[in-house]
């Protein structure tokens, strides 16, 4: 009879049953050490402990169905200390301990524990990476044209189907799931993503858990974080190459030779990561080479472009490798809190070309979520070019540049300043200025401005037919954005006035415009 110590990832990654069922005559003895860290997982509300002890029971109910397997607990329970220390080996050592004492063939799927454990005599078998695409109970609900699958108990099965930018949401079943049907799922996406090659878990926390399994982005919720069990799956559906977007000849030539700092910006859905996809792979067909910062890993590019997550959780710790690594181009996917700000900043002004992928409801405001997190005068030195992707499709392209001049609508020279100026790259039209006044940040959609102010313009004519019936000649006008600024002789001033103003506010209510009555 074959004695099999499981470690704590082969519970875990679910293959101990199947050889077993297999065997139908083992000895399977169970590390208390194993079963505490799987306690302490799923207690602490890790998706890993909860699939870590169905795998158990599923070894207890084949013993009870199978004559020939046994199953025993053995060694000792540690201490709280040892299981927060499990990173550093604590448990991994004890684990090995049981199947040194008891002449048992361990099973990991731990390449560190495989090695230590030859290397202490230990027969071991190490259950490597299966090859092969997952097929999950989920991909069901998937077609060629499906984007993303959202399943919730008590609901109704549904699917975003089309393009990104350009899809309906429909149903993609007929009976409502249930709590068990959906934690089901996820115990499978957990047990392949410990199993399957290029599968991971990206985060796992208490009422989340986020993995990446084969191609399939899977976002887990449950109580605290929503209501009801939830489970979204996402699928790139389409690969595209810069060359199918039809991009402006400008953009184009930007990308092919002075583009540094690049931010992706679009709303969610709207297919900013296929984007930049198609930019990773425009640049290493450059022969350049290129990296991408992604939490979780989900941009689907080449072989030769190596995907980063967070060393330790912070990707400051990542940057810091990819100094060392050297990257012409670096892909940094999402970036949303203040950390990410300043490490894009940092590696972009370390000389590395930085691509950055922001949610934004317009063009301009993927910059101004820079703006309180890095100083202004240093912004245009890390970005120097915005695209904003709307339906899949290049939408705008905006170009930054600095310089020093008296901000739009000020007429002092002294007030001339440090100004980031922000034009569309294709017309080459004055969009927005965006400069410091006293403590606060202005961002002056001048295009704006200057569409009211020649508004007002255009009635210039019958503004000052107006004028004269009621003044006469002798007067001198200027227009202002919704008012217009009349000069008159002072003497001319109470009779225009009239009793408690009632003659102005006349002349006020004729034109549509508020005026500004000066002395000559």
């Amino acid at each position: 009879m074959k004695t099999i110590v499981p470690d704590t990832g082969v519970l875990i990654d679910g293959r101990v049953s199947e050889i077993v069922s297999r065997e139908k005559s083992a000895k399977i003895i169970i590390p208390l050490c194993a079963v505490a860290e799987l306690e302490h997982q799923a207690n602490s509300g890790s998706e890993t402990g909860f699939t870590g002890l169905d795998e158990l029971k599923k070894l207890v109910q084949i013993a009870e169905r199978e004559k020939g397997v046994t199953i025993e607990y053995a060694g000792e329970r540690p201490g709280a200390g040892e299981i927060e220390n499990a990173r550093f080996g604590e448990i991994d050592a004890m684990v090995r301990a049981v199947a040194k004492k008891h002449g048992a063939t361990l099973y990991t799927t731990d390449r560190v524990q495989n090695k230590v454990a030859e290397a202490e005599g230990i027969e071991v078998v190490y259950l490597a990476p299966i090859v092969a695409e997952a097929k999950l109970e989920f991909a069901k609900y998937f077609n060629p044209e499906t984007l993303s699958v959202h399943l919730k108990e008590g609901c109704l099965p549904k699917a975003k189907v089309g393009l990104p930018g350009a899809f309906e949401l429909r149903e993609a079943g007929r009976a409502a799931l249930s709590r068990d049907e959906i934690e089901k799922m996820v115990k499978e996406a957990v047990e392949y993503s410990k199993r399957v090659e290029k599968s991971f878990i990206e985060i796992d926390l208490e009422g989340a858990t986020v993995l990446q399994v084969g191609p399939y982005r899977v976002i887990f919720t449950k109580p605290p974080v929503s209501e009801a069990f939830e489970l979204t799956v996402v699928k790139p559906i389409r690969k595209m190459t810069l060359d199918e977007y039809n991009i402006p000849k400008e953009l184009y030539a930007r990308l092919g030779e002075k583009v540094e700092g690049l931010l992706v910006s679009g709303p969610p859905g709207s297919g900013k990561s296929t984007f930049a996809t198609a930019l990773a792979e425009h640049y290493a067909a450059m022969k350049k080479i290129v990296k991408t910062l992604e939490q979780p890993r989900d941009l689907q590019v080449g072989k030769e472009i190596t995907q980063y997550a967070p060393i330790a959780g912070s990707f400051e710790n990542t940057a810091d490798i990819l100094l060392l690594v050297r990257p012409d181009y670096t892909i940094f996917d999402e970036v949303r809190k203040p950390d990410d700000f300043r490490v894009f900043a940092d590696l972009r002004l370390s000389g590395i070309g930085m691509i950055g992928v922001v949610h934004a409801a317009e063009a301009i405001d993927a910059m101004q979520r820079f703006i309180g997190k890095i100083d202004l005068g240093v912004i245009p030195e890390i970005i120097d070019t915005i695209v904003f992707i709307e339906r899949g499709r290049v939408a705008k392209v905006l170009d930054l540049k600095f310089t020093v001049k008296q901000p739009y609508g000020m007429t002092e020279r002294d007030l001339a300043r440090p100004v980031i100026e922000v034009k569309d790259l294709i017309t080459g039209v004055l969009e927005y200025e965006i400069y410091k006044f006293g403590e606060e940040t202005v961002v002056l959609p001048v295009r704006e401005v200057k569409a009211k102010k020649k508004h007002v313009e255009v009635d210039a004519g019958r503004v000052k037919k107006i004028l004269e019936q009621h003044i006469g000649g002798d007067y001198e006008v200027e227009f202002e954005a919704g008012r217009v600024i009349v000069f008159v002789p002072e003497r001319m001033m109470p009779r225009l006035i009239g009793k408690q103003g009632k003659n102005i506010a006349e002349l006020e209510k004729r034109l549509g415009l508020a005026i500004d009555l000066r002395p000559k």
